[in-house]
């Protein structure tokens, strides 16, 4: 699956460079992939520079997730401007493909580095996938994800649901 990487790059490239989609036809895909959700992660000299994902499947399979992900993840991603031109030999792109979504009836014993999660109440979600550099405990997995969602950690009613990863990087 290393060859999602390269799709993503190339999907980010064919973008920035004549901002159009790219164009991979399915009798061309390297493997027969199943239907997922992913996250694609960008990183320049080590930090965050983007990260778009959906937490179901959106397209008709994960090479066609993957491929709208990584645009996103260069050009939409509200926290940083659009990649440009030069540093696209910079970054470094990570996939992450989730699995399904489950109940997790107590997120603070849940494991950050094996699960990521989910929080939602009514209309406002926040996700925060799992493995992440600075989160080493579930309490702060839980406050971060409410803070990303506009909920207080304390606030009643949260939903949380947890999921694995696929984490396929360079």
């Amino acid at each position: 699956m290393k060859e999602l990487l390269d799709i993503a790059r190339k999907s980010i490239e064919e973008y920035i460079k004549h901002k159009r989609t790219y164009n991979l036809q399915e009798r061309d895909y390297p493997f027969k992939p199943q239907r997922a959700a992913c996250f694609v992660s960008l990183k320049k000299e080590g930090r965050l520079r983007g990260c778009i994902g959906t937490l179901e499947p959106t397209e008709k399979d994960l090479i066609q997730e993957t491929i709208r992900n990584a645009q996103a993840a260069a050009t939409r991603d509200t926290r940083f401007p659009p990649v440009t031109l030069n540093e696209l030999d910079l970054l470094n792109i990570s996939v992450d493909i989730l699995s399904e979504p489950v109940p997790a009836l107590f997120p603070w014993i849940e494991d950050p580095k094996k699960f990521g999660i989910i929080v939602k109440k009514g209309f406002r979600r926040g996700v925060l996938l799992p493995d992440i550099e600075t989160v080493d405990t579930p309490d702060e997995q839980f406050r971060i994800s409410c803070m990303k969602a506009g909920l207080d950690y304390d606030e009643p009613g949260i939903e949380v649901m947890r999921f694995t990863v696929t984490r396929i990087k360079p």
